[in-house]
């Protein structure tokens, strides 16, 4: 069955967690569709861990619509939803709705997702009255990676867990249908996740929130440039592929591959005509 928003509003009712992973492919959307995702979040980390990007500042529309189309083609049950990038929304609430509604029909995402708190609920409100479900992005921020002075974990202090408190209600009253909770404490995101009735999906915010999302670069052991605190490896598929490109090398170089199985034959009599 095709996962929607409403699927992740039912989930929470009943207290089922939710399950997403990042995909910025078809091939990869395809594989983490048909094991049961509920949703695939085409993320702007595709500048990151597909582009070679140093930050997700870089990622353009044109990156995401192209990402985001990809991935929507391999996606049949689960819930697709797409990274608004830097700059596409802060500009004005007139930029967010235009740049929302590219990505649904451009790029056929079903839902969005935007960083901030109470700074951008005008935006969430005016996309999610055209009719685009919106989903919400607090904590780490990593857009605001220049404010924050780096990767840093959010809500430590007594005023910066109140304002992730206040920030996650005003959120959901502008109607956002979730919210991702980024290296928050657990015991904040755990706290938020019964004060307010929109799932929570948490990202380095412990156990407590309603669903969990992971990179799957990092999750599979495949993107090595830094790996962070709350990454659980699954596979360590990277050292896998590595394994199997350094044997192709070694067996094309020596004549192995491609041996008489993998050629195409053609007719002696044929061949013969062509000296």
């Amino acid at each position: 069955m095709k996962n929607s928003t409403a699927t992740f509003k039912t989930a929470k009712l009943n207290g089922e967690k939710l399950t997403m992973l990042t995909a910025y492919d078809y091939s990869t959307a395809k594989l983490v569709d048909e094991s049961g995702i509920n949703g695939i979040l085409v993320g702007d980390s595709v500048g990151m861990v597909c582009l070679g990007y140093k930050d997700t500042l870089s990622v353009t529309m044109e990156d995401m619509i192209h990402h985001t189309r990809a991935v929507s083609r391999g996606a049949k049950n689960a819930l697709v939803v797409a990274d608004m990038p830097f700059m596409s929304y802060q500009t004005s609430v007139y930029d967010a709705v235009k740049n929302a509604g590219r990505l649904i029909k451009e790029g056929e995402a079903q839902a969005v997702k935007l960083e901030g708190g109470a700074a951008v609920c005008e935006q969430i409100e005016a996309i999610v009255k055209a009719q685009i479900p919106v989903m919400g992005h607090v904590g780490l921020t990593p857009q605001s990676v220049n404010i924050f002075g780096g990767f840093k974990v959010q809500g430590k202090t007594q005023d910066a867990a109140k304002q992730l408190i206040e920030d996650a209600k005003k959120i959901e009253k502008a109607g956002a249908f979730a919210i991702v909770f980024e290296c928050v404490p657990a015991k904040v995101a755990e706290l938020i996740t019964k004060e307010i009735f929109i799932p929570t999906i948490g990202i380095g915010a412990g156990a407590g929130c309603d669903g969990q999302i992971l990179v799957y670069q990092d999750m599979l052991g495949m993107f090595s440039d830094f790996t962070p605190k709350f990454i659980k490896r699954y596979a360590n598929i990277g050292d896998v592929m590595k394994v199997a490109f350094k044997e192709y090398i070694k067996e094309v170089q020596e004549g192995v591959f491609p041996s008489k199985e993998h050629c195409f034959k053609i007719d002696e009599e044929t061949l013969k005509k062509l000296y």
